[in-house]
């Protein structure tokens, strides 16, 4: 097992390993993205997760079979793991719904309250680490809905032990300001730094952040850097590796930013698992690489961006 820098994640005293899990691509053949899973794949990836030693999975109702199998296969070794789970998202499986885009959400009391039970049934547990508001809906609807209220009157049932949001911009910037969310899950990576400037401002209240498609882009980029692509002459990135893949590196890019409390990387292969485990166990990136890529981040057009700008 690898024993991964644990960064913290709540102000109330919960803390992550520096690598966590994202477990959509468990969502099974009947979602609406169908995922299909050869028999005993989903058992061997978890407990490869766990065995691993990545200690945080983050999961979703609107991830199809995912909280079940997770329930269904690694139950047993909950006090090795946090478990995160998001709400307001529809509770009936709605295999016929689109395929581009989120479904509709209800983040009303009885729907999020509804939502919990239910999560907490399939995981097969009587506590959520972490509840996040899902699809991060706008300051108004929060306050409409009474959300925060809703979960914080969970977590004094102990149903729920912190708070979160899954948040961009632009409302990204207003859910920092209401002060009350205890993480916040935003996309962030080498290739997509349009939060990056935010990152600091959340740690300012107090909150963890949660990185989402930290590696999501890997693929594409491996494929634009083959044909020399002209946006990205200036980042041939092959001599700062250091015999990292391009995933791993992305990965350990992110896990450069002390804001970050945990980079979620989801796959559906136990390889997978292995290698990026193996990534993120070199830690972040030596400050002089870190510095020269950002440099030729900066050249190559992929730059951080003034969340205020963008929101406007």
């Amino acid at each position: 097992m690898i024993r991964f820098e644990e960064r913290p994640l709540t102000s109330s005293g919960l803390r992550s390993t520096v690598l966590g899990f994202g477990a959509m691509e468990l969502r099974g053949a009947s979602h609406r993205v169908p995922r299909l899973l050869e028999e005993g794949v989903a058992e061997l990836l978890l407990n490869t997760v766990l065995d691993q030693g990545i200690g945080f999975i983050d999961t979703s109702i609107d991830y199809g079979e995912s909280e079940e199998l997770i329930g269904r296969h690694i139950s047993h070794r909950r006090s090795e793991y946090l478990l995160a789970s998001k709400v307001g998202c529809p509770l009936d499986h709605q295999p016929d719904g689109p395929t581009n885009g989120p479904l509709v959400h209800d983040y009303s009391p009885a729907n999020i309250r509804a939502g919990i039970e239910q999560s907490l049934s399939r995981l097969r547990t009587d506590y959520l680490d972490l509840a996040q508001v899902h699809i991060g809906p706008s300051v108004t609807v929060l306050q409409r809905d009474d959300v925060f209220g809703t979960l914080e009157r969970a977590r004094d049932e102990g149903k729920v032990r912190a708070i979160g949001i899954s948040s961009t911009l632009p409302e990204l910037l207003d859910h920092i300001d209401l002060g009350v969310f205890e993480t916040f899950q935003v996309p962030y990576s080498a290739l997509d730094r349009s939060s990056e400037r935010c990152l600091p401002l959340i740690n300012a209240t107090g909150a963890g952040v949660i990185v989402r498609g930290g590696t999501a882009r890997a693929a594409q980029a491996k494929r634009t850097l083959a044909i020399g692509d002209v946006a990205l002459a200036d980042l041939a990135l092959e001599d700062l590796l250091e015999g990292d893949d391009l995933q791993g590196f992305l990965l350990r890019f992110v896990m450069s930013r002390p804001e970050v409390s945990t980079v979620i990387v989801g796959t559906a292969s136990p390889k997978h698992v292995r290698e990026n485990a193996k990534a993120a166990s070199r830690g972040g990136l030596p400050e002089d690489v870190y510095a020269e890529a950002r440099r030729r981040l900066d050249n190559a057009g992929f730059r951080t961006l003034d969340p205020n700008n963008q929101a406007s």
